[in-house]
């Protein structure tokens, strides 16, 4: 559905739409940008669902990814690139929600017991469950490599624009995270 423009929006004699005065303006469309959301929402909760714990913080930080890419959409000029612009904005908002969360909990005087569900009893939940743990216990690149790689499906250089880092480096994370992965699972948290 076109809006029509006030006359000042006439090109050749005949009105524009509002997306394609946007699109115009601002190189990607606001039509394009609805499709992207339909087509990745989920995949980008689920990466957003690997690197934070709970479902209401993973929409907001997808919710907030879009609300930026719309209010940049000056500067990504190639409607192509605008996923990975997406992801990068992902992972960006989710370490600062869980830096956010960290300084919470310094200011606590003691942690809160983690109360599991009775549902939580199945081997599939337990086995994801320790997964999670395991990769929340990388370190940060490390996970983020892997999530990206393994989960995403990404390439090597695909990971390493998200991240800003080099392909070497990605395929250094990777390694030694899965390592450490490995590790954790076969032998628990210890």
């Amino acid at each position: 559905m076109a809006v029509s423009l006030p006359g000042a929006a006439r090109r050749g004699g005949s009105r524009m739409g509002f997306a394609a005065a946007a699109a115009d303006a601002t190189g990607a469309s606001v039509d394009q940008l609805t499709d992207t959301y339909r087509a990745h929402y989920r995949s980008l909760l689920r990466l957003a669902a690997l690197l934070l714990d709970d479902l209401s913080s993973c929409e907001d930080v997808v919710q907030e990814a879009f609300i930026r890419v719309h209010a940049a959409r000056r500067r990504v000029r190639d409607p192509e690139k605008t996923l990975a612009y997406l992801r990068q904005t992902v992972v960006n908002l989710s370490r600062s929600t869980l830096r956010r969360r960290l300084l919470g909990l310094r200011l606590l005087p003691k942690p809160m017991p983690d109360m599991a569900s009775a549902e939580e009893g199945a081997y599939d939940a337990l086995e994801r469950d320790e997964l999670k743990a395991a990769l929340r216990g990388l370190q940060r690149r490390q996970r983020e490599v892997l999530v990206l790689r393994y989960y995403a499906d990404l390439t090597e250089a695909q990971v390493a624009e998200v991240l800003g880092i080099s392909i070497g480096s990605v395929k250094a994370y990777g390694s030694r995270g899965l390592a450490a992965l490995r590790v954790r699972m076969e032998h628990g948290d210890d």
